[in-house]
């Protein structure tokens, strides 16, 4: 179980190891075949290198039968740099009418410490510790993570209007089938301190640790799920 074993080291030791020097994330993009509760969907994925880092966005849209239940759509935008010390988000959007969720609009000052901006329409701002993450850009410092063997027992999340821990752990591996191929993941679980819902990123090496599969479960029901179909690594220009 040799990921595994990597995972549990990473995580024994990353609190007194050093990582120096960054690990370059591939641009590429990406197609999932989506459920979240009843709705049946596609989710498009496009990560792009940036003078400055990376930008990643993210929509899902309901597939031509969900279209009767709902005509909302998913979109999703971080932007966000790879540093020494991780990835670290500067801006991020989202718009959700599939579950009628409030718009997000964040800033991350990381000058003054600080993260602010709104949620609907209220105004947060809150002072930052570490660094914080975004829902999107958590998966790609897990996956940096996993590159440089850095993987981390614990991370901070944005949550609607508060940062809050998120534990992390190993899901062990497994041989996943998709329709882009079969292979060998890890299973990597985050979970908000208080939260009931359990977010589990199933990566294959061979893709630079890209997830395969998503699962999303709250009080041990599984309320979203994304399967990959098509990956399309980029070459930069």
């Amino acid at each position: 179980m040799k990921f595994v074993a990597i995972l549990l080291l990473a995580l024994a030791l990353s609190a007194v190891i050093p990582v120096y020097g960054a690990t370059e994330l591939t641009p590429h993009s990406a197609e999932y075949k989506v459920k979240i509760s009843i709705v049946s969907g596609v989710l498009n994925t496009e990560l792009r290198k940036t003078p400055n880092g990376y930008v990643a966005h993210h929509i899902v849209e309901p597939s031509d039968l969900s279209r009767l239940i709902t005509r909302g759509k998913m979109e999703i935008t971080s932007e966000f740099e790879n540093e020494i010390d991780g990835i670290k988000p500067v801006r991020f959007r989202a718009i959700d009418t599939i579950r009628n969720d409030p718009d997000i609009n964040l800033l991350f000052d990381w000058s003054a410490n600080l993260v602010k901006g709104t949620v609907g329409e209220k105004f947060v701002e809150l002072q930052l510790n570490g660094i914080a993450h975004d829902t999107v850009s958590i998966q790609y410092e897990l996956m940096n993570n996993l590159l440089t063997g850095n993987i981390r027992g614990q991370y901070i999340l944005f949550d609607l209007d508060e940062l809050k821990i998120a534990n992390v752990s190993s899901a062990g591996e497994k041989l996943i089938k998709t329709e882009a191929g079969e292979f060998m993941a890890l299973g990597i679980r985050h979970q908000k301190k208080g939260s009931s819902q359990i977010t589990t990123l199933w990566c294959a090496e061979k893709l630079g640790y890209l997830p395969i599969v998503i699962e999303q479960h709250r009080k041990d029901k599984l309320k979203f799920q994304a399967s990959l179909v098509k990956y399309t690594p980029k070459k930069e220009q």
